[in-house]
């Protein structure tokens, strides 16, 4: 590695540097979001359990108000939809029936949440994609170079072209190590978010179902 980074190609260089500085935000954003996302399982596990566990309505409505979490922050959509509908509203946005603006409301809500934990995917699609082809620019740049510098010293024997070559090369190895964990990490990330928006929706569907056995009454 030492040799590679005393390389007389520059270009060489900066795509080792730039490969290293796209393997550190790889394992940044994939380890952060993997955090986040086991303290979100907690949350929400507390607050279904308590949720599911309310006496009464407004006691569930209680629980959602004092809540934290994804599920917590759809029921708070939820109850302050319904809050609205049981005030006199005379816009636009409550001509439909109490059905379908609660309904509205929850899934622009799942939507906000769906978008706030898809932050950073698109980053690691992104790396995972492109860091083969910026380690393959390396290393067809560092043979260009190799092939220059062999032409310059008018020989050609194996001792004095694999040295280079294999160093060149060693650009688009460190490109494909680069892009594995970006794309592990993607999919296993992805796979966990749609789960966790089919649990969402669940919840959704539930909480529909209870508010409309209440007549669209917060309590």
């Amino acid at each position: 590695m030492s040799n590679i980074f005393s390389s007389d190609s520059w270009v060489v260089i900066l795509t080792l540097v730039l490969l290293l500085g796209l393997s550190v935000a790889t394992w940044s954003i994939a380890l952060f979001k993997l955090w986040s996302q086991r303290q979100q399982r907690k949350e929400n596990k507390a607050f279904t359990e308590r949720f599911w566990s309310a006496a009464d309505w407004k006691s569930a409505g209680d629980v959602v108000r004092q809540g934290s979490g994804d599920f917590a922050h759809l029921g708070q959509a939820g109850f302050a939809e319904l809050k609205a509908l049981g005030e006199v509203q005379n816009d636009m946005r409550h001509l439909d029936s109490p059905h379908d603006g609660l309904e509205r409301q929850l899934r622009q809500q799942m939507q906000n949440i769906q978008r706030y934990h898809e932050r950073g995917l698109a980053e690691l699609a992104t790396i995972g994609s492109t860091s083969p082809f910026i380690g393959l620019f390396g290393t067809v740049w560092g043979i260009m170079h190799a092939l220059q510098e062999i032409g310059k010293a008018g020989s050609a024997s194996l001792d004095v072209v694999a040295g280079p070559i294999g160093e060149a090369l060693v650009t688009t190895a460190i490109g494909i190590a680069t892009a594995l964990p970006a794309v592990l990490f993607y999919n296993l990330l992805l796979r966990r978010l749609r789960l966790h928006v089919t649990d969402l929706e669940n919840f959704m569907h539930d909480f529909m179902r209870l508010a409309a056995k209440h007549n669209y009454k917060e309590d």
